[in-house]
């Protein structure tokens, strides 16, 4: 439907990461189809996966996924979330997402 397949996933904050559950994205997406016209273009599609239109911005997109899934209380305090665009193809989030944070959280180390 939409142009865009965004992958979105957990990190821990030992670097393990989990796709987002579709339950927590569809909460999001629900909650900001009234209140930020930005997503309206945004749709949940699985466990870590969801479409997007071309005018949604993904650090806003991760910022206030965030924001909303702590006021949840599905994410922890020390938790982040990383929001991509997957590469034409690519269905759902990969063992690449994993092997590129756990670099990072060793690189911080």
């Amino acid at each position: 439907m939409f142009i865009r397949r965004l992958s979105i996933v957990c990190v821990a904050v030992d670097g393990a990461v989990t796709p987002c559950p579709v339950k927590w994205i569809d909460s999001f997406s629900m909650r900001n189809f009234t209140n930020d016209a930005v997503f309206d273009d945004t749709l949940p599609l699985a466990d870590g996966c969801m479409e997007a239109g071309l005018r949604v911005p993904l650090d806003l997109l991760r910022t206030r996924m965030e924001d909303w899934f702590r006021r949840k209380g599905y994410l922890a305090k020390d938790e982040s979330l990383q929001v991509r665009e997957l590469a034409a193809g690519e269905t759902t989030p990969s063992t690449h997402d994993e092997n590129l944070l756990r670099s990072q959280a060793q690189e911080q180390s």
